[in-house]
């Protein structure tokens, strides 16, 4: 399991531009749309093969499933950081040894781009939202496409009520991701051309 892209989700597309842009100084780059949860989104590219997503329920489109990813459907508030995202080389492997309510595999598209990712039934990961989404690329990753914006992750900081029991349930060693006990919530840490930037 390593760590693939992070997503900032709000009730517009533009709100959650706009928040990262004004977070981190530097400009997104059009993404797409993603047929199956009717949403859609911008992308950032960051250093170390990462990126930084962008997404918002698409108001001109109909979901063919819900409730949708990273759960959209109930969310509330402004713009913000609320998920991180994990690739896998086997899936359906992880998804076993993950908590459950990690979710069941789902094939998606966007343009070229084609890859699985586990979405739970309810919408909403384990350990509210801080557990990570999975998927599996089968398709060239789409970070080699995106724009450099001289961005660099530096530390991903989760917190939770029950923060032992998420780092023990988490086959992930990388150094940038830190887990502590407490309120449920995310902070990011990144380089930028404008200096260290935080984005929440």
């Amino acid at each position: 399991m390593k760590l693939d892209h992070l997503a900032v989700a709000a009730d517009t597309l533009e709100e959650a531009i706009a928040h990262v842009e004004e977070s981190l100084g530097v400009k997104m780059q059009p993404g797409g749309v993603h047929p199956v949860f009717a949403t859609h989104n911008h992308l950032l590219g960051l250093a170390d093969g990462l990126y930084l997503e962008a997404i918002a329920i698409d108001p001109s489109a109909e979901p063919q499933r819900s409730p949708r990813w990273f759960d959209l459907d109930g969310r509330r508030g402004p713009a913000r950081l609320t998920n991180w995202i994990c690739r896998c080389e086997d899936l359906a492997a992880a998804l076993a040894k993950a908590p459950e309510g990690t979710g069941e595999i789902v094939d998606l598209q966007r343009g070229a781009l084609r890859w699985q990712m586990a979405v739970p039934q309810s919408g909403c990961l384990p350990f509210d939202n801080l557990f990570p989404a999975l998927m599996q690329w089968h398709s060239p990753h789409p970070a080699s496409a995106l724009i450099q914006q001289g961005c660099t992750l530096r530390h991903l900081h989760l917190s939770h009520p029950e923060g032992a029991a998420l780092a023990d349930a988490l086959p992930l060693t990388d150094p940038r991701v830190t887990i502590h006990v407490g309120p449920a919530g995310f902070e990011a840490e990144f380089d930028t051309p404008h200096g260290q930037r935080v984005l929440r």
